[in-house]
């Protein structure tokens, strides 16, 4: 009996050695999909929440610059009713709104894996920055005509190294890492039944009480009741 258990324990641990390491292998593969466990990768919203904060940055300072030069409703009326290219910081403002919305739509919404859409919002910022410093009086408005101006420009280029250098790399070789684990899972040869235990072989222990001529006499009664007579 105790040879029997023996065996059944070890078919049962091999069994259940297989089933868990299948399990695990299962958990491994889920864990690198990227469409069911995370549907964006961890790099990609740093950079969405950088491009967040470009916009809520330079809105602050726009409000500042506001509330320092004469008051926020007065210089809203004058800066967004009566716009002048050549003194209002508004269209700074509408350029980090342009960046955003640009951004978050391309990476986040459409999921982008190319550098064009950053690369277009980069090159109209510097663009427009460069010619409004040039064409309009910013530079004679104070601390503010410096500041938004070049705070833009940073924040443009910092955005463009993050997707270039950052977020594009790391995503393909996450791929790269994800599609050899599962060329390495689908070739790794299935899982054998284990190892046989010594407990598998076994013979049936010998009889003591009954020989084999005891089981012959009970097979034949005549030669049994010939004995007990004689």
């Amino acid at each position: 009996m105790e040879s029997r258990c023996s065996s059944v324990d070890s078919r049962l641990t091999a069994r259940g050695m297989g089933s868990v390491s299948s399990t695990q292998q299962s958990v491994r593969v889920e864990s690198y999909e990227p469409g069911e466990k995370k549907c964006i990768s961890d790099v990609r919203r740093t950079f969405c929440l950088f491009v967040t904060f470009d916009l809520l940055f330079i809105t602050l300072l726009w409000i500042i610059e506001l509330n320092v030069s004469g008051g926020v409703q007065a210089q809203l009326e004058k800066e967004v009713l009566h716009y002048d290219y050549h003194a209002s910081f508004f269209d700074i403002f509408l350029l980090a709104v342009f960046r955003f919305a640009a951004l978050i739509l391309a990476y986040a919404i459409c999921k982008l894996r190319h550098w064009w859409a950053v690369a277009i919002t980069t090159a109209t910022s510097c663009a427009f920055l460069i010619a409004k410093v040039i064409l309009s009086k910013l530079l004679s408005q104070g601390a503010f005509g410096y500041l938004l101006p070049i705070i833009s420009f940073v924040l443009a280029w910092i955005e463009t190294w993050l997707l270039d250098f950052k977020v594009l790399p790391q995503e393909m070789e996450d791929e790269h890492r994800y599609q050899l684990f599962v060329d390495a899972t689908e070739n790794a040869p299935p899982m054998g039944p284990g190892p046989l235990s010594d407990g598998q072989f076994y013979s049936p222990p010998e009889s003591l009480a009954d020989s084999d001529e005891d089981l012959e006499d009970k097979h034949d009664p005549e030669k049994a009741l010939i004995q007990k007579v004689s």
